[in-house]
């Protein structure tokens, strides 16, 4: 993907990952949003699976911790923001907010409820990665446009180095994910694929954006 004018000022740095330093972040991946019955399925989240059980495989092996994020609201709330704009969802404390099972999630993993598309505003994940000194993070999930962008927005705000693995998220559409990786790997961090965190997770290996200069 050629740059455009603003966008070829970008600055190339290679990460490598370290399993004390890092933590896997899995964005959204609830029943809400995959599974027959849910309010808002995003079609195709199947292919999703294998890269991100990879991840958190590879991420569990370097002893990174694996983050599990649940887009999750209380009812009753007189002017709830995301329902301002989406159909009302995720209902806490219900099958809708919780992992697939697919993923194997366990329950001594972290799990972090959001009540916005970031999953920084206004929770404990930022104090929770501070306490435990990571500064890298590997986010995945559901929608690229969405969730997961706000959440390397705002992880890229915080100090942290991030990589995104495009085949280990989906957007609303095509045209979605192109754009936001587009923007995620010239603004915000790296954008990479699951092979390449696989190996940077188990070998060391450097992990250079997949959009060049």
């Amino acid at each position: 993907m050629s740059l455009d004018v603003f966008s070829a000022h970008l600055e190339q740095q290679d990460i490598h990952l370290d399993g004390t330093r890092s933590a896997l972040i899995v964005i959204d991946m609830i029943n809400e949003f995959c599974k027959p019955g849910g309010r808002m399925v995003l079609p195709g989240y199947e292919s999703l699976v294998g890269p991100q059980l990879a991840l958190v495989e590879a991420a569990r092996a370097a002893g990174a911790p694996v983050i599990w994020v649940h887009d999750a609201h209380r009812p009753g709330m007189r002017h709830e923001r995301e329902w301002a704009k989406r159909t009302p969802h995720g209902l806490e404390n219900t099958w809708a907010t919780e992992i697939i099972e697919d993923l194997g999630a366990r329950p001594d993993d972290i799990h972090v409820t959001k009540r916005r598309y970031s999953a920084f505003f206004q929770t404990d994940l930022d104090l929770t990665l501070k306490d435990m000194q990571i500064d890298q993070l590997v986010v995945c999930g559901v929608v690229t446009n969405i969730c997961v962008r706000s959440t390397v927005h705002d992880a890229f705000f915080n100090g942290y180095e991030v990589v995104v693995p495009a085949d280990a998220c989906a957007a609303t559409g095509p045209r979605e994910q192109e754009s936001s990786l587009y923007d995620i790997a010239t603004h915000f961090g790296i954008v990479s694929d699951t092979q390449s965190v696989v190996a940077a997770f188990s070998k060391g290996a450097a992990l250079t954006n997949m959009i060049a200069a």
